[in-house]
């Protein structure tokens, strides 16, 4: 399987600590990997080097083998807050991205085709604080998709969520992904998440320490019926994490 990107010996320091240390690893096309560690290891970190919010220190960053850095057309960053503007309508901010780019009338008619994709239909109109966590967070995910990015990062998406509706959402984006085939790295520090939404798991340690372990989750057809089941699978994640 042909690899979409692959970071290589990537270095990042804030100005009295090291978060990033020769970090390496590859995600293949398509392919779907969380990231689980302690907070302070780099995940996010990484997500805004990746997404050229921050400047590393040195290594490389390659898409289809091309080296990148700075800001990338084919990045789609989602942070963990929708950052939805509440005075726009839900379509005018999941439009953003098509005004900023001189786009405005192709990408409003983009959207509109996507609204019910995204369980957004009859939502056009609205504004944020008239849509529930949840909602809000499909239409932080469109404005993300509207970018027509190959690989999206997500930090957290559904963090700030109640259990219900995150994993309302969780089965969602894995429907949703199954359909739109792209390269996703994701943020996260529950577990069930990661086991549940992903290709492989990469499991950060200390800060500097980079990838501790790595695991891959083979199962196609998950259920949550199968999620509560993967209790090994659980305990041996959180034992790397703790060690």
């Amino acid at each position: 399987m042909a690899m979409k990107l692959s970071v290589n010996n990537l270095n990042f320091s804030y100005t009295d600590k090291t978060i990033l240390k020769d970090l390496s690893f590859a995600v293949a096309e398509g392919e779907f990997v969380s990231i689980l560690g302690p907070s302070g290891c780099g995940k996010s970190t990484l997500l805004n080097v990746l997404a050229g919010i921050l400047k590393p220190q040195g290594g490389q960053i390659q898409i289809d083998g091309v080296q990148t850095s700075g800001v990338n057309h084919q990045f789609a960053y989602m942070p963990q807050n929708d950052l939805l503007f509440p005075w726009r309508t839900i379509l005018d901010n999941v439009c953003l991205y098509g005004e900023i780019h001189h786009e405005k009338d192709a990408v409003r008619e983009r959207a509109r085709e996507q609204m019910a994709r995204f369980g957004l239909e009859g939502c056009e109109d609205k504004y944020p604080a008239e849509l529930s966590g949840g909602m809000r967070q499909r239409a932080a995910f469109l404005r993300t998709a509207m970018c027509d990015a190959d690989i999206y990062l997500l930090d957290e998406p559904f963090g700030a969520l109640d259990v219900i509706t995150r994993g309302d959402m969780q089965d969602w984006l894995r429907e949703l992904c199954g359909s739109l085939k792209k390269t996703i790295l994701l943020v996260t520090h529950d577990t069930d998440e990661a086991i549940y939404l992903s290709d492989r798991i990469l499991i950060f340690g200390t800060p500097g320490e980079g990838i501790r372990r790595e695991f891959t989750v083979t199962e196609q057809s998950r259920t949550r019926e199968w999620l509560y089941e993967q209790g090994e699978l659980r305990a041996e994640i959180y034992r790397v994490i703790k060690r």
